[in-house]
């Protein structure tokens, strides 16, 4: 999709404004410097040191630390499972939904292992859901319409997702990790046909097996990419880097062929941003909400942590076009915010060794020479 794409409608968003951070101000340096002090060769601890002085700048103290680590796991349906993109029905949306307020999913039982507190956001599941304590119902609609035969949402959906997601992000606490992930029968296929419309890719390289498809059903979701892109007018000539979407075309992209759960992932890790609060970002439906957001505002990159590398084949190359850097490579393509959750520990041990680690002379260890 040409980087100048019209919009489909009128419907605008305007992004919070995020802090601007300084990676070679006096606290990069300030922080820099005391990693390079302690008992080790200096950069010897790889990641972790680039994670605390990330963590540092975004918290914009010296001193980083996860005094409240919050997983939302956002869920929506989509009417693109009409096309047979997935062999699972769309009451599994719901059903899951349940299974996580139940605390029996992948999300649930790591979530208690890490000591994060894990809430559900109705961004738009097709079935009625009961209040629960852990439920947010923030639902648009009764799920996305068919984007194999028009636009996914009006303009006017893809902003109120947006929006909602903002406030979302904008409401944790100091020194929040806000971990991100997502259930939505049908997003795969989604996240696949944003991927095509925003990096030019063919459908083909975008798309991936999800819950489990065979060769046919791999094949089938690849048409109905290329089919969506036609009708809603998003093919053209793809824009040179991903840094040149613009604002305009990702929201265009987002209402015709996203989901209500990607959009309020996009606008949960901007308003997250603004009140300086470090997002770790989980596999391909969560990277494609990530690309979203980023068109919105590129300053949001500081903030994102990308946790892993999913096993979903065209996940690798969102990151590259992306350039984001995965932490983990385990396998997993689940989702859920199950893959970011486990970044936690690795988000916690840089800041322990930034703060507890001694120097070279509170040691008494010689310095080299």
């Amino acid at each position: 999709m040409p980087a100048d794409a019209r919009p489909t409608t009128d419907a605008s968003f305007q992004p919070p404004v995020l802090p601007r951070l300084e990676p070679d101000g006096e606290l990069a340096r300030r922080v820099r410097h005391a990693l390079d002090s302690k008992t080790k060769p200096p950069g010897s601890l790889g990641r972790l040191e680039a994670l605390a002085l990330q963590f540092a700048l975004v918290q914009d103290r010296p001193d980083p630390r996860v005094a409240h680590a919050e997983v939302r796991v956002f869920a929506g349906d989509h009417g693109v499972v009409a096309e047979g993109v997935s062999p699972y029905p769309q009451a599994v949306t719901a059903q899951m939904v349940a299974n996580f307020l139940a605390g029996g999913a992948a999300i649930s039982v790591l979530a208690r292992q890490f000591e994060a507190r894990l809430a559900v956001v109705d961004a738009g599941v097709a079935a009625p859901l009961g209040a629960h304590p852990m439920l947010l119902a923030r639902r648009i609609a009764d799920g996305t319409a068919n984007f194999a035969q028009g636009p996914a949402m009006s303009g006017a959906q893809a902003v109120a997702a947006l929006s909602a997601g903002v406030a979302m992000g904008r409401e944790l606490a100091a020194q929040s990790v806000l971990v991100v992930g997502e259930m939505g029968i049908g997003n795969t296929t989604s996240s696949a046909a944003l991927m095509a419309a925003l990096t030019g890719l063919d459908a083909a390289e975008c798309v991936g097996r999800g819950t489990g498809v065979d060769e046919a059903g791999l094949a089938r979701k690849a048409a109905v990419v290329r089919k969506a892109l036609a009708v809603n007018s998003l093919e053209g000539r793809p824009p040179e880097s991903f840094g040149a979407v613009s604002p305009e075309a990702a929201l265009r992209a987002l209402a015709a062929v996203g989901g209500f759960e990607i959009a309020m992932m996009a606008g949960a890790m901007l308003g997250a941003a603004s009140v300086r609060a470090l997002v770790v970002v989980d596999g391909f439906i969560a990277t494609a909400a990530a690309a979203v957001a980023l068109a919105m505002d590129a300053a949001l990159k500081p903030f994102l942590v990308f946790a892993h590398v999913s096993a979903e084949a065209p996940h690798a190359r969102w990151l590259a076009r992306i350039e984001a850097e995965p932490l983990l490579s385990l396998g997993l393509r689940l989702g859920e915010g199950s893959g970011a959750v486990l970044a936690l520990p690795l988000l916690r041990a840089a800041c322990a060794l930034l703060a507890e680690m001694a120097t070279f002379d509170s040691a008494g260890v010689s310095d080299r020479a």
